[in-house]
């Protein structure tokens, strides 16, 4: 049976049909959770998209931390169950708490968006399972404040005990670290600012999102 992955949907979320699509294509049930709704159903699995959630007032993600779905998936993320933040749904999980850092606006103060490479840095996660240490992967970005920073402490406690995911070939936004993804201790629950959504098809110029969100699916139907 194919695993039923939930979509989160804010005001000004704008990725959430593409992560339907691409979670379809590849052949698992989509649904769309509406952000005000403290019930998130049967799902097996939780997608924060990208997009601009409320606006990005005061910081990204800082207030949709506060909605009630998000309550439920922070629950849902702790009894163990698979949850990814793309982009704006990356900088939802470090305000709400599941992640640690921030992200900040990227250096040169400049929106980006364009095709960059990343490298697998680790494979043990419910995103990274399916791929190899080592590989790159061409996948899109498409964002103004993707900086993560965190303190000196905790990007050694990500280094040594292998959280960070995924790394850019060359930093487009000064991540410390090169950081373009990273996990949670239990390692299911993972943010990234790159989207794979937009790499799961040869017409978009990649299909090297698949990997990841093949991973995802895998992890969710467990």
């Amino acid at each position: 049976m194919s695993p039923t992955i939930g979509v989160v949907v804010f005001p000004g979320s704008n990725c959430e049909q593409d992560a339907v699509e691409a979670i379809r294509g590849l052949g698992a049930e989509a649904v769309l959770l509406w952000h005000e709704s403290a019930e998130i159903g049967e799902v097996d699995g939780v997608i924060i998209p990208g997009g601009f959630a409320h606006g990005d007032y005061l910081r990204p993600g800082a207030i949709a931390r506060f909605s009630p779905a998000m309550e439920s998936i922070v629950d849902f993320a702790e009894r163990g169950g698979s949850v990814v933040g793309i982009c704006n749904g990356f900088q939802v999980l470090t305000e709400v708490g599941l992640l640690p850092g921030a992200l900040q606006k990227n250096i040169g103060l400049k929106f980006l968006c364009k095709p960059v490479n990343l490298q697998v840095e680790s494979t043990n996660s419910i995103l990274t399972s399916q791929t190899k240490p080592g590989d790159i992967l061409n996948i899109p970005i498409n964002h103004f404040e993707g900086n993560y920073t965190c303190s000196e402490e905790t990007l050694n406690e990500l280094r040594n005990n292998d959280r960070i995911l995924l790394t850019y070939k060359n930093n487009p936004n000064g991540s410390m670290g090169d950081i373009a993804g990273i996990c949670n201790e239990s390692r299911n629950v993972v943010g990234l600012m790159p989207h794979p959504e937009r790499a799961c098809h040869h017409l978009l110029g990649s299909t090297d999102g698949e990997p990841l969100l093949q991973s995802f699916i895998e992890s969710a139907n467990a």
